[in-house]
């Protein structure tokens, strides 16, 4: 279960980025103004590391990362996005911690969170993100903003999720995952592993893993309303 952290508590924790791209841009301006972590270096792999600085703070290979930061003094987030279908970010994910370092997790203080909802670690979760009652996030997961995640819903490790997305109650979102803007899975269904579901897609049915969705189905069905509610259809005016 991660900390959920508040731009009103003190700077008590030093923490790591690892990243040094547009992501890791904004997750040093969260952190340093919207939670108690101290960003105190960046960290990338030695073939991506382009500049010794960012923010005026170091940024260390990866490789040599427990040399230069003592891993009990020290935490650390992953700032990539969904690069490979998420799998760059869990790569890193695990292997910080396998030099021993913990991983944190932030929750925007302009996020709403249900008191029973569940958060891993290595989480990303901004502003205006509203999650109900048991819902449950998984580790290693990203939320931009805007987001519903209804009651009872589960997002699996490894997801990204971008914007405005809706994931309804009793949904499940499987591992690694990404789920583009506007999107919108209905009430009680599954998104299976490594999905794509592309931006403004509605997911009416359980979906297959590794597949991609997009579109929307909003043509008329046969059944109609009365016949969904079981209520008698009134009589209309012949036009």
């Amino acid at each position: 279960m991660s900390d959920i952290f508040h731009s009103t508590m003190n700077k008590t924790d030093k923490i790591i980025v690892i990243g040094a791209g547009e992501f890791a841009e904004i997750a040093y301006e969260y952190l340093t103004y919207d939670s108690p972590y101290e960003v105190v270096a960046f960290s990338v792999e030695r073939p991506y590391l382009k500049e010794p600085t960012l923010f005026s703070l170091p940024v260390v290979p990866f490789e040599e990362l427990q040399e230069r930061y003592n891993p009990a003094e020290h935490k650390f987030i992953v700032a990539v996005t969904f690069t490979q279908l998420n799998r760059v970010r869990t790569k890193l994910y695990h292997q910080a911690k396998e030099k021993g370092f913990s991983a944190a997790s932030y929750i925007s203080s302009q996020a709403f969170v249900w008191r029973n909802v569940e958060i891993g670690e290595n989480c990303f979760i901004f502003e205006h993100n509203v999650l109900q009652y048991h819902a449950r996030v998984g580790n290693n997961v990203v939320m931009w903003s805007g987001n519903h995640i209804g009651h009872r819903a589960v997002i699996k490790d490894n997801c990204f999720i971008s914007s405005h997305v809706v994931v309804s109650g009793y949904c499940e979102v499987g591992e690694s995952s990404f789920l583009g803007v506007n999107s919108c899975i209905a009430d009680n269904k599954k998104v299976a592993s490594d999905c794509i579901i592309g931006a403004g897609a509605v997911i009416m049915s359980n979906t297959k893993p590794g597949k991609v969705y997009k579109g929307n189905s909003s043509k008329a069905v046969l059944v109609d309303s009365y016949r969904v509610f079981g209520v008698q259809e009134p009589e209309h005016e012949v036009e």
